[in-house]
């Protein structure tokens, strides 16, 4: 705000003078000559004070101060004065609503005595001027009530309609809001808006916005001024179906994209990341080089490069999308089996990790759900072993609950461990909260007892390993029980072992507090009084364990892959520790669909000798002379280059000694003597 407009705010108006009988003149002209002239302009091209004022001078001092200074007023101790520029305005605009009138009355007055007839008459067209734009002003508004009336109106008879034409349960529709995203869920600045305060999180951010050249608006991620300058790098989205409510969108690649992808390709296979680095200094937004490099970057501790090579990648893409493709909506499907679509699967979830990692566990929970809902019924990177542990952690008890009652029919959900651990986990917790009735929180307790007696019936071999997580020592009673004992984690499915020590690993320490340990304690108790007294359910539960994991599918191990969690990685099957896994396509499906291949390279060493193949294998830059590595072929002087090889090595043995080493005698302290 200028040093003008605050001088005013603070009455230090300067030329305050009464008002003179010249202030209240009107120069008069006809409608349309006042239109095409203008405001008349005094001698030297300026403009009098009077000038477009209708000639009155202001005396309010809050007139002068536009709505939207007062937006974007000062900050004073810390907070911005809004309340009381509001404040200000309705009572500036009350005092300039009567001093216009009381103006009007003394032009009238005026007028009469001194005026000549011809004005008095243009200053009632003026007056009836007005009065018609507000009664325009004010039926243009009750016009508007009345649409937004008819609105609602109609709005409602469709939901009594749509409610009494289809009685009983809903059908799918849950499904969808189950999934639901919310766009400013997306945004981790929200998040952390709540926590640190707006002003600790945007202060730094509002001048950059301003100058942001970017063509689109995005929900993913916010474009940065240190990113190369956007331009189309040959990807985009098409429409492949739509059928029963739900669009297939597959991303495709465009000649010169695919051209790039083999670049990209070659250098994986070169195991340099100098290589990518050279190939995004061409194309900068090529997406799969972006996660690859991100890959290095992390394991060079490099987390905040790291995060914005995903974030520029998830740009990338999201500048591709079609015009129908819906992050929200929870109807758009993206098959996994298309080697296009996997790169925007990958970057979700490295983007959520980095997420919850940076404490933002309610917008990682987001992009989870997100996942989740471009192929629910496959899962591929297995999102339900997660989406337990993220709503736990940002304390969204009734969000699980709901997904575990309305999945439970179709996905059985409870066999799985982190189900049948994390959901009496948040009834207990939900318990814990004050805001609940009395018989509300009884019956949530008395729930979460029931379930977590039923998940340590089913899975008994978690608990030794959880107590061992939470640094806590189980009673003799439990310890010595063959229930619970050495003897339950042994005997348990190779596959319900990778699950458990995944459960584990990644959410033990949400059942470190003392209360939740006390009220595990006596569960597991009263677990133990049932297996002694013979409850049936308990062979049950031991026979659908030797029959349900058996074998775990192949997005279980793309999981595992991708989470990184030791205790779960080391428990992977040797047919996928012995396979190479590449991080820009963990565990590809094994009915991928191409839509385009990969054109073969003939490589110079098929063609050599065993010899070559050796050097080839420690110089991987060797080339023999006379052989060309782009046409594999090898020269005239071909023998010549193997001798030089061979002369080569053998003058490189034979500067190879080997000094013999003297090893010194031990000195006898009791002398040489001789054998008796």
């Amino acid at each position: 705000m200028s040093r003008r407009a605050l001088r005013r705010l603070r009455g230090e108006q300067r030329g305050q003078e009464p008002l003179g009988p010249g202030a209240l003149q009107f120069v008069l002209h006809d409608d349309d000559d006042a239109e095409e002239e203008g405001p008349k302009r005094g001698p030297g091209g300026r403009r009098p004070r009077g000038a477009g004022k209708e000639g009155v001078r202001i005396n309010n001092r809050f007139e002068l101060i536009n709505v939207e200074d007062l937006e974007e007023g000062p900050v004073v101790n810390g907070e911005r004065p809004d309340c009381l520029l509001t404040e200000a305005g309705t009572s500036g605009n009350k005092r300039r609503s009567q001093s216009r009138s009381t103006e009007t009355k003394r032009d009238g007055e005026v007028a009469d005595k001194e005026g000549p007839p011809e004005q008095s008459n243009a200053a009632g067209k003026l007056r009836k001027k007005k009065r018609k734009q507000k009664n325009k002003k004010t039926a243009a508004g009750e016009a508007m009530e009345n649409g937004l009336e008819d609105i609602d109106r109609i709005l409602e008879r469709i939901e009594d309609g749509s409610g009494s034409s289809h009685p009983g349960p809903p059908p799918l529709s849950t499904k969808r809001h189950v999934l639901y995203v919310e766009h400013r869920h997306l945004n981790p600045d929200t998040e952390l808006k709540r926590y640190f305060g707006a002003r600790a999180v945007l202060g730094e951010q509002r001048p950059r916005q301003r100058q942001r050249v970017y063509p689109k608006c995005t929900w993913l991620t916010t474009p940065k001024s240190a990113w190369p300058r956007y331009t189309k790098p040959g990807l985009s989205m098409r429409l492949l179906e739509s059928k029963k409510g739900r669009s297939s969108f597959a991303f495709e690649h465009s000649e010169e994209y695919q051209q790039t992808q083999h670049k990209f390709l070659a250098a994986v296979e070169s195991m340099e990341p100098n290589n990518i680095v050279v190939l995004l200094q061409t194309s900068p937004y090529h997406v799969d080089s972006l996660l690859q490099l991100s890959d290095a970057c992390r394991f060079q501790e490099d987390q905040e490069m790291a995060r914005d090579l995903v974030e520029r990648a998830l740009y990338s893409m999201e500048c591709a999308f079609h015009p129908l493709f819906s992050l929200t909506s929870g109807t758009c499907r993206l098959d996994y089996r298309r080697p296009e679509n996997r790169s925007f699967y990958l970057a979700l979830y490295k983007q959520m990790s980095f997420l919850e990692k940076r404490g933002c566990p309610r917008t990682a929970l987001e992009y989870c759900k997100l996942i989740l809902s471009l192929e629910p019924d496959e899962d591929p990177l297995c999102m339900l072993l997660l989406v337990d542990h993220l709503a736990l952690r940002a304390r969204s008890y009734e969000y699980l609950i709901r997904l575990s009652q309305e999945w439970e029919a179709h996905r059985n959900l409870s066999q799985l461990p982190n189900f049948a651990f994390s959901v009496p986990l948040a009834y207990f917790l939900l318990s814990q909260q004050a805001d609940l009735a009395e018989q509300e929180l009884s019956s949530t307790r008395e729930k979460a007892s029931l379930l977590i007696q039923q998940a340590l019936t089913m899975f008994p071999g978690a608990l030794m390993p959880l107590l061992e997580y939470c640094s806590v020592r189980p009673d003799a009673a439990v310890a010595g029980h063959r229930f619970f004992g050495p003897d339950a984690e042994i005997s348990q499915p190779p596959a319900l072992s990778q699950l458990v020590s995944l459960y584990l690993g990644r959410s033990h320490s949400l059942w470190k507090e003392p209360a939740t340990m006390s009220w595990l304690e006596e569960n597991v108790h009263k677990v133990l009084q049932a297996v002694d007294a013979g409850d049936p359910a308990v062979e049950a539960c031991e026979s659908r364990r030797k029959v349900l994991y058996q074998c775990a599918p192949r997005n279980i191990h793309r999981h595992v892959v991708l989470s990184e969690i030791k205790e779960a990685v080391a428990a992977l099957p040797p047919d996928v520790t012995t396979q190479s896994v590449l991080g820009f396509d963990p565990l590809p499906p094994l009915d991928t669909i191409y839509s385009y291949v990969r054109p073969e390279r003939v490589s110079p060493v098929s063609h050599g000798s065993t010899i070559a193949l050796f050097f080839r294998s420690l110089l991987p830059n060797y080339t023999m002379e006379g052989e060309r590595p782009e046409d594999g072929g090898a020269g005239p002087n071909h023998n010549q280059g193997l001798n030089r090889l061979m002369l080569a090595v053998r003058d490189m043995m034979a500067n190879f000694h080997f000094h013999e080493l003297e090893v010194p005698l031990e000195d006898n302290p009791e002398g040489d003597g001789e054998w008796d």
